[in-house]
């Protein structure tokens, strides 16, 4: 029966704790301004929206009023 040698669970390779790498940072290319009434969006429009109100206000134009969106609940929440 073969022994169990005194070397932790692992690769067996020392973890370096040196210099840490640092990110390079990307400039930002400036996003193309996207036309809302071209046929594309407006197809995309009429699938994901249920009414006018619904279509403006995935576009961005929402009225004062209008009540804020809920998030989902996580899987931690309580069972029945």
């Amino acid at each position: 029966m073969p022994t169990k040698s005194a070397k932790s669970k692992g690769s067996g390779k020392p973890h370096s704790k040196g210099k840490k790498s640092k990110k390079l940072k990307k400039s930002k290319t400036p996003k193309p301004e996207v036309d809302i009434l071209s046929p594309a969006a407006m197809l995309n429009a009429y699938y994901i929206s249920h009414n006018a109100v619904d279509c403006l206000g995935f576009r961005g134009f929402r009225w004062s009023g209008a009540p804020k969106k809920k998030g989902k609940k996580g899987k931690s929440g309580k069972k029945k």
